[in-house]
């Protein structure tokens, strides 16, 4: 049964468990890591954005030991705006550390072989490719582009990279850019938190690697053999924003929630099992109880890979990356952001609060965390500092953007106090079912969260910093 956060105290495991995700959410920061129901349909997003409708089809095979993947990639996708699209961009988020890399050492994503437009030399630190189209494709028509695709997993133990047998395969597909009312979105990498923004998409994924590779992957995944000694690991996901997978030798085993969802767990030998127990148990019961209170989780799977060495979490679409100890993870945060950024979505460089906070927000209310006086404790380093800036202020603050996981949740829980319990359960299910595999902003949920309320809520938000 749910609690209201103010109505319970912090036992001595939630204590422990409150000082390990902030710590993990910390590492993150200093290491440069960082339905509806369920009849519910696609919603359309709140702002203009395109390409939209698109359709990745991908097939990959890895090497010997998962460090490297070749193959083709195809996405097809619909012109959603009033003006023709004339060109595309495909962002290479797996080059962001490395960037354009160096002699010898090129980007650790590559594509090649472009076809359906021409492309043009990679930009914004190799992150960026933009292709333009053979021909302009006119509202509500669709076009594809087809290319060659490298992938070199990274010497790091990074979201995108490997430790010791293990490869996490996180933002190594490139996806297409979004082009909204502000034009096409080409921010720079941070490693300091996300720079993603992406419409939702269907996935079809094939990959072919060594049997002794268990292959966790974002969507509903099945196996079947390949050549001698390979499998061919094929998943299907639709309404996603990314899609990520991981490889290696792990130990796995797999639960169904009383809700049908199931959890699959894949985890490194070295890993705590007093954490595993801890992280299938946790997941699984937030899992559940986030579908209740915001939407039931619409993909029927979600992989949780952990491992000791990865500092902190990361998310992404039905699967997590998740730092483990003997006191478990921050797999809670990290379940919540199948809401917060996978569901609804936001422009994470912009708006980076409206995942980070939000997925804290469910955190602290799963462990029934007191926050009442947390207010109290919120320190702004001068006026120029608020809850809703960008990354690219964040990126130049890295010191302050702590305040996304502890003042954000905070300023949650006092908008609970405001309006009560209740009604922000209610304006949460609403938020959600407004934006369900769409886009938010922050306007949108002020004007929501002001529709439930006959108090003026223009004093709350300044208070706060939600601007």
């Amino acid at each position: 049964m749910s609690r209201s956060i103010e109505s319970t105290d912090p036992s001595p495991r939630s204590i422990r468990r409150l000082f390990l995700v902030l710590t993990m959410l910390l590492a993150v920061v200093s290491t440069g890591e960082a339905h509806a129901e369920a009849a519910a349909g696609p919603r359309a997003p709140s702002v203009t954005a395109t390409p939209g409708h698109a359709r990745y089809e991908v097939r990959l095979r890895s090497d010997a030991d998962g460090s490297h993947w070749t193959g083709r990639q195809r996405v097809s996708f619909r012109n959603t705006s009033d003006q023709p699209l004339r060109e595309v961009y495909l962002r290479l988020w797996g080059n962001g550390e490395d960037k354009c890399g160096a002699p010898g050492a090129p980007s650790p994503v590559v594509v090649s072989d472009v076809r359906g437009g021409t492309p043009a030399r990679p930009s914004v630190d190799c992150t960026a490719v933009r292709v333009a189209l053979t021909d302009p494709l006119r509202r509500g028509k669709r076009a594809s582009v087809s290319f060659g695709v490298s992938i070199s997993v990274p010497y790091r133990n990074a979201r995108f990279g490997r430790e010791n047998a293990y490869r996490f395969l996180g933002n190594a597909l490139p996806v297409l850019a979004v082009h909204d009312a502000r034009g096409w979105h080409l921010d720079p990498y941070v490693a300091v938190g996300e720079s993603f923004y992406s419409l939702a998409s269907d996935f079809r994924v094939r990959l072919d690697h060594p049997s002794a590779l268990r292959v966790p992957a974002t969507g509903r995944t099945r196996t079947r053999p390949g050549g001698p000694g390979r499998t061919i690991t094929t998943s299907v996901a639709d309404q996603v924003r990314d899609f990520a997978w991981a490889a290696g030798p792990f130990r796995t085993a797999t639960d169904i929630t009383p809700g049908g969802i199931r959890v699959k767990s894949y985890w490194t030998p070295d890993t705590p099992a007093a954490g595993v127990r801890l992280n299938r148990t946790d997941g699984a019961a937030a899992i559940d109880r986030f579908g209740r209170e915001r939407g039931r989780y619409p993909y029927g799977e979600i992989d949780l890979v952990m491992s000791s060495g990865f500092g902190g979490g990361m998310e992404y679409p039905g699967l997590v990356l998740l730092g483990t100890t003997e006191e478990g993870s921050a797999v809670v945060h990290e379940v919540a952001h199948q809401w917060w950024y996978g569901i609804v979505g936001n422009d994470e460089y912009a708006s980076p609060w409206l995942d980070e906070s939000f997925a804290q927000y469910d955190n602290a209310r799963f462990y029934g965390w007191s926050t009442e006086n947390c207010w109290s404790d919120v320190y702004w380093p001068d006026d120029s500092t608020a809850l809703t800036n960008s990354m690219a202020y964040w990126s130049r603050h890295r010191g302050e953007y702590h305040l996304v996981y502890t003042a954000g949740p905070c300023a949650l829980a006092d908008l609970e106090r405001t309006l009560g319990a209740g009604t922000m359960a209610r304006l949460l299910k609403r938020y959600a079912r407004a934006h369900w595999y769409g886009l938010s902003t922050t306007g949108d949920f002020k004007r929501l969260a002001q529709s439930m309320t006959d108090q003026n809520l223009d004093a709350f938000w300044e208070t706060h910093r939600i601007r």
